[in-house]
């Protein structure tokens, strides 16, 4: 009875100390805290959320104002100016680097450091590491850049008011649909922000390199931007992320349209699923004994 008893307690223990080994939460939890305690990333943060300010109070001290943008003529106008000229410029060329940023050496940090051995051979099973890494990339990029665009929104409607706004259309709007406008034109452009940082994540996994994680979906940035100023083939424009960043167009113009932002965000979704899926396909794969 006691021999039964005493093979039956290492089993039950196995299973107990199996079941409690930290999950996707735990270490979500861990990576945004280490986000969140990188010197880097809270200077850029800071310096991006302040930006804006910086922006509008050198625009109200000049006599120019910056009339080839789209609502630069009316940053002296209204409040709500400011967030949609913020937008527009950063959707160009600032939200594939934050996204890059803060996704590009999410698991390539670990490799240099050789931190898998231990991580995945003794406390946390792989899938666990792979999606709490990705959840915690993903929502700290959303979080940045929501903040970003909160700045700019406040630093309009302090600096200058909230008066009345022009859509794209040319429809004056008011105040309460002018925040309404401006808060669905920060969020369309998620989809688009999410892929880059898939993008960053991947290659982060593939080359186990920081900085190629962080260059390379930069560069890829550039070069479709720069393709989509020339007089380009439009189904190759609308198939590249920069393209769904500016979908919010449609939604302000009057009448509006929804067709260009439901196309940006399958064709973000395809390449959000195809760069994780590659990634977690290599991350499970890996021989983390020699790193």
């Amino acid at each position: 009875m006691s021999s039964t008893a005493s093979l039956e307690t290492p089993t039950a223990t196995a299973s107990q100390l199996t079941q409690r080994r930290p999950g996707v939460g735990a270490v979500y939890g861990v990576e945004l805290g280490k986000l969140v305690r990188q010197t880097k990333v809270r200077v850029i943060s800071l310096v991006m959320i302040a930006a804006p300010w910086v922006f509008i109070l050198l625009v109200l001290h000049q006599d120019r104002l910056p009339l080839e943008t789209l609502y630069g003529r009316y940053l002296k106008t209204t409040g709500f100016a400011t967030p949609m000229v913020v937008l527009v410029v950063a959707a160009q060329w600032l939200l594939p680097l934050i996204a890059s940023f803060i996704s590009g050496d999410m698991f390539s940090s670990d490799d240099n450091h050789g931190t898998y051995k231990t991580i995945l051979t003794r406390s946390v099973a792989r899938g666990s590491v792979f999606w709490g890494k990705v959840l915690a990339a993903l929502s700290a990029t959303v979080v940045l850049v929501l903040a970003i665009g909160a700045s700019a929104l406040l630093a309009g409607l302090v600096c200058v008011g909230g008066q009345d706004f022009i859509s794209v259309g040319g429809t004056l709007v008011s105040p309460g649909a002018a925040f309404a406008d401006v808060a669905v034109s920060w969020l369309s452009v998620l989809p688009g922000v999410l892929g880059f940082a898939a993008l960053a994540l991947c290659v982060s996994i593939l080359t186990r390199n920081s900085v190629l994680g962080v260059v390379v979906p930069v560069v890829v940035g550039l070069v479709c931007q720069m393709y989509m100023f020339l007089n380009a083939w439009d189904t190759v424009r609308h198939l590249m992320l920069n393209w769904t960043m500016t979908a919010w167009r449609g939604l302000l113009d009057d009448p509006s349209y929804t067709e260009p932002l439901v196309r940006g965000v399958l064709v973000s979704i395809v390449y959000i699923a195809l760069f994780v899926t590659v990634g977690y396909l290599v991350f499970r794969r890996r021989d983390v004994k020699e790193g």
